[in-house]
């Protein structure tokens, strides 16, 4: 008993210092004044999305950066998301709508949505964004100015999540809590070695003349967790790629009720420990079960200690991600019971191979 409570002391101390590592290096997307030319394709897969896509059209309208275009591609959308984007479209030459071909074999449906996107843009850089977000002020020129700055094939944002519901505060942190807590993200960059990779699908910026040499969404068309897929790939060609925080220069609702919360993150979950079953259990038992032996096993100053490092990491967690320190905190014990129940619907549906998401297999 006393092996196995120092060993989960040494996996809540190593992940304390994955965090202060973070939080030190402070892995941001940085704004700056210089404005840049070229023109950047905006690319946008779009599948049942009334509810938002009219959003983002207009935010990309309202940003700063002008020399663009946009390519929304609907994806055999049943509500009203179509016409929403035409009638933009008919306002805006600049943007233009796609009608997306039927779903090949083998093929996931946003990868071939953006492999189909990839095929009509002819700007100097591709913008991959989901059609839930909002495009704030400088996020476009900054990102150019990390493409050029660090010679990327590939930068990758984590966007500033909205949450308005409790059931949203109870699982969307999670995703940065994740990111923050176990891998260094600086090292996406500075480390060459291809497993280190960590990006995310609703923020992909490639530089266009890489993207059609290696047609990178068809190089993965079958993945789940493309985005992290695709900077393996990046890496392993020899090519930089680079993941940061948004720093509020790109927003996003992911979610708007609990159910869909956890039904969402369940479909991809598994997918981040490439369906090891075995290796996600144990991670899962030390990350949550871990403190609990501690605090039902231990004395008081290794229960305060715990309790610290918890604190303390969820405080540097939510500052980071530009989320509300008071909920996180608070909330803490009952996202962890989230992760739980999000994790039993991960590998109910990859054993029974029911996880669908917008009607399609996943």
């Amino acid at each position: 008993m006393i092996f196995a409570v120092y060993f989960v002391l040494l996996f809540l101390i190593l992940r304390f210092a994955v965090t202060v590592f973070n939080f030190v290096s402070d892995p941001k997307l940085r704004r700056v004044n210089k404005h840049y030319t070229g023109l950047v394709s905006i690319l946008i897969p779009a599948r049942n999305e009334e509810a938002n896509i009219a959003h983002l059209l207009r935010s990309i309208q309202q940003q700063d950066y002008q020399d663009y275009e946009v390519f929304i591609l609907d994806d055999s959308s049943t509500d009203n998301t179509l016409k929403i984007c035409t009638d933009i479209a008919l306002t805006d030459k600049r943007f233009k709508v796609i009608e997306g071909g039927p779903l090949p074999a083998q093929w996931l449906g946003k990868n071939y949505a953006c492999h189909q996107l990839a095929r009509h843009a002819k700007g100097q850089y591709f913008m991959f964004i989901d059609a839930d977000e909002q495009v704030n002020d400088g996020l476009i020129n900054s990102a150019i100015h990390r493409m050029k700055l660090n010679k990327l094939s590939l930068l990758s944002l984590f966007t500033n999540q909205v949450m308005l519901t409790t059931g949203e505060k109870l699982v969307v942190p999670m995703m940065h809590f994740m990111l923050l807590n176990l891998l260094p993200v600086r090292l996406v960059l500075l480390v060459k070695n291809a497993s280190v990779a960590a990006a995310s699908g609703q923020f992909m910026f490639f530089k266009a003349d890489d993207y059609h040499q290696h047609t990178w969404h068809q190089a993965v068309k079958a993945a789940v967790v493309e985005d992290v897929e695709i900077m393996r790939q990046v890496k392993a060609r020899n090519l930089n790629g680079e993941t940061l925080l948004a720093n509020g220069m790109l927003n996003c609702r992911m979610y708007t009720s609990y159910t869909e919360c956890l039904n969402g993150f369940s479909k991809n979950f598994l997918a981040a420990f490439n369906y090891n079953i075995t290796a996600f259990l144990i991670f899962l038992t030390l990350l949550i079960g871990g403190p609990m032996l501690i605090i039902i096993t231990t004395n008081l100053p290794l229960i305060l200690f715990t309790l610290g490092l918890i604190v303390l990491t969820r405080i540097m967690m939510s500052l980071l991600a530009g989320q509300n320190v008071f909920y996180n905190v608070v909330l803490h014990p009952l996202q962890m019971l989230s992760l739980t129940i999000i994790s039993y619907m991960a590998i109910q549906k990859h054993l029974t191979k029911t996880n669908v998401w917008k009607g399609r297999r996943v």
